[in-house]
């Protein structure tokens, strides 16, 4: 049985469910009943960002990613390599180029734990972690009658003290970002995940791969995947069933997406849009708790993996991406995302305009139109909550540039 959090972390969790009544979650596209019966479709490794995933099926959802071994106080830990601040580094190692994370700890000494290892290229030698996550309480996510505010919820994995998903070798300046994915030896529990990220579907520590669910979103007008791990908000984590990860809340800079010396870029989720099995036209929080069945994400939970498969993920909005063609606005993506929540006006809703948006710019237009706000009906901006999530790829045609000005 999964035990619940420390006092602190239920204190914690209360106080952002109480500052937060309305938080995005970003469920993960589905690994049908068997990709065998149903025919398998695997993403070209020309629409990868990320060279090192080994695969990313398109009918299950799921991504295998090379997994890597570390130790905490004697402790074997699991962790993935997403990206990575230098780029000979993202070249050699087949990571995504994110050069702003080299700003994470400007300001915020905690955002990135220092590590320890023989090899100074991550990965290739046992990591010495300075802190580690449990995994061990139970998800809680209860909604009520309208979704959200939930009437109980609690993260299903919390950060202990020293952790950050980035992470940096000792006396060196590459910020990486690596999320620890499971801990101990095995065996792994990857159906209530009491030693696993509640999105790892399977963990071979012999071949050294994981299985991690994907998430369909959007961004400058295509349809994009992306993995997530983590937030600083606790009941953010519990919707996008990831880590709470405390440490990194005040990485530079909130409603500053385009500032090259900040670490964050803009995701926009959107509350109340349009509900039903597919996205367009549905999007949003409401669709994503309303319109899935419920349950922990896992290969036996065929139902819920079905419907994400179908397009029940929220279908966030990212801000930057790393095919831009405008190197500028390229070298802005990070995987560090600042949380923008939006709430479509009741003339909109009304008025059925509240259909899925799919570029960053025209989600700020309709804002300084009044069509969206922030969920205390001011201005759309950051919630000032940071959440952890690496682009893997796009479906069809790569996003190239924003498909709207700026208002």
């Amino acid at each position: 049985m999964r035990r619940g959090p420390s006092p602190s972390s239920i204190v914690a969790a209360s106080a952002v469910v109480l500052a937060l009544a309305i938080s995005p979650t970003f469920p993960q596209p589905a690994a049908a009943s068997s990709p065998a019966q149903q025919g398998e479709e695997f993403l070209p490794a020309d629409k990868l960002t990320m060279r090192s995933v080994m695969r990313a099926d398109l009918v299950s959802g799921i991504a295998t990613l090379p997994v890597h071994r570390g130790t905490f106080d004697g402790t074997s830990v699991w962790y993935v390599l997403t990206d990575v601040s230098d780029q000979g580094m993202a070249n050699e190692l087949g990571l995504n180029f994110a050069p702003r994370l080299a700003n994470a700890f400007t300001g915020c000494a905690p955002c990135v734990q220092q590590v320890k290892t023989a090899d100074p290229i991550l990965g290739r030698a046992n990591v010495e972690f300075a802190g580690t996550i449990d995994f061990s309480p139970e998800r809680i996510y209860l909604p009520s009658e309208t979704g959200f505010p939930p009437l109980d919820a609690q993260p299903g994995a919390v950060a202990g003290h020293g952790y950050s998903d980035l992470v940096r070798v000792e006396g060196s300046p590459i910020v990486f970002n690596a999320p620890i994915v499971a801990v101990g030896d095995g065996p792994f529990d990857v159906t209530t995940h009491t030693n696993t990220n509640d999105r790892v579907m399977a963990i071979d520590t012999m071949a050294m791969t994981v299985d991690l669910q994907f998430i369909r979103a959007f961004s400058h007008g295509a349809d994009i995947f992306y993995l997530t791990f983590g937030s600083t908000g606790a009941l953010s984590a519990v919707l996008e069933r990831g880590t709470f990860v405390p440490a990194m809340a005040t990485l530079p800079f909130a409603n500053d997406s385009e500032n090259p010396m900040g670490a964050r870029s803009a995701i926009f989720t959107l509350t109340n849009g349009q509900r039903g099995e597919a996205s367009p036209p549905a999007q949003g929080l409401m669709h994503v708790i309303l319109d899935n069945p419920p349950g922990d994400l896992s290969l036996q939970n065929t139902a819920l993996l079905e419907s994400l498969r179908r397009g029940g993920d929220a279908h966030n909005v990212l801000d930057s991406f790393p095919t831009l063609t405008d190197p500028r606005l390229a070298r802005l993506y990070t995987p560090m995302w600042d949380l923008h929540i939006g709430v479509w006006s009741p003339a909109a809703v009304e008025g059925g305009q509240n259909v899925a948006q799919t570029d960053a710019n025209r989600i700020r237009q309709l804002a300084a139109a009044g069509m969206i706000t922030n969920p205390g009906g001011g201005m759309l901006g950051s919630a000032n909550f940071v959440v952890n999530c690496p682009v893997l790829g796009f479906r069809d045609q790569p996003p190239t540039a924003p498909q709207a000005p700026k208002p």
